[in-house]
């Protein structure tokens, strides 16, 4: 196959939340990369089109990492943390000594098998666990204890005493910093896509401000959202970041 043919159909999957607006602004408004499609969707969608080869290019959550028998890092960018992240919580109305159940929230993977190793090798907790619908929980239900995700934890917060930062608690665990999702693909890619896909990210990242401007319309409102951006999300894939990945894949396992 040819890269100008490989060009003409590279189709990419994103998440359109707050943290990741800076890539989806930089490949949408940059014009470094051409001839291309993005399709905003949530992580779990993100991955499930890369196995399938809907898409060439996904943002996945390396919970799903597992699924692939083959895949490829793409760039030196991914949704990663080295302190508080804020957006991905435990969230209880009791203690943690004293949780019984958690509730999981699905629209990612990551969270979810995070918190599990959390519980079995740095807690020493073992509750009963509830699949519960990202629908479901802001819909006025709010359970005893909720692992959530993304922007509805702006609001969530609010109505729980007890607030565990699962990316701080990894680094408390590990002393190495989290990726919660990263650029990959199944198929390794040509340098001609690869060189400005990974410039297009890294205009992204340099333009934070301009992004939250462009995405104002749908980002949350009483939000700094460019203090979250600067301080909470790391989004080069360091060594680092390369090693924390690796460890907890290696739990995965």
């Amino acid at each position: 196959m040819t890269t100008m043919k490989i060009m003409s159909q590279l189709k990419i999957s994103a998440v359109c939340y707050l943290n990741t607006i800076p890539f989806v602004y930089g490949l949408q408004q940059s014009g470094l990369l051409k001839n291309f499609r993005l399709d905003l969707d949530i992580p779990s969608i993100c991955a499930k089109k890369l196995q399938s080869e809907e898409v060439d290019i996904s943002l996945v959550p390396v919970g799903a990492f597992t699924d692939f028998t083959q895949y490829h890092l793409i760039s030196d960018y991914c949704i990663g943390a080295v302190g508080e992240v804020k957006t991905v919580l435990l969230l209880s109305k009791v203690p943690l000594d004293k949780i019984r159940k958690i509730s999981l929230d699905f629209d990612s993977r990551t969270s979810v098998r995070l918190i599990k190793v959390l519980g079995e090798h740095y807690w020493h907790i073992s509750p009963e666990w509830e699949n519960l619908s990202s629908d479901r929980l802001m819909k006025s239900y709010i359970p005893e204890s909720v692992v959530a995700i993304g922007d509805k934890t702006f609001t969530l917060r609010g109505h729980y005493p007890y607030i565990y930062d699962l990316a701080e608690v990894w680094i408390n665990f590990t002393s190495l910093p989290f990726v919660f999702a990263a650029w990959i693909s199944k198929k390794k890619m040509p340098a001609s896509i690869l060189a400005p896909f990974t410039e297009a990210l890294s205009y992204g990242v340099d333009h934070k401000k301009e992004s939250i401007e462009f995405f104002k319309d749908k980002l949350p409102q009483d939000v700094d959202c460019l203090d979250y951006l600067e301080k909470n999300i790391s989004y080069l894939l360091d060594i680092q970041k390369r090693q924390g990945l690796e460890l907890f894949l290696s739990y995965l396992k």
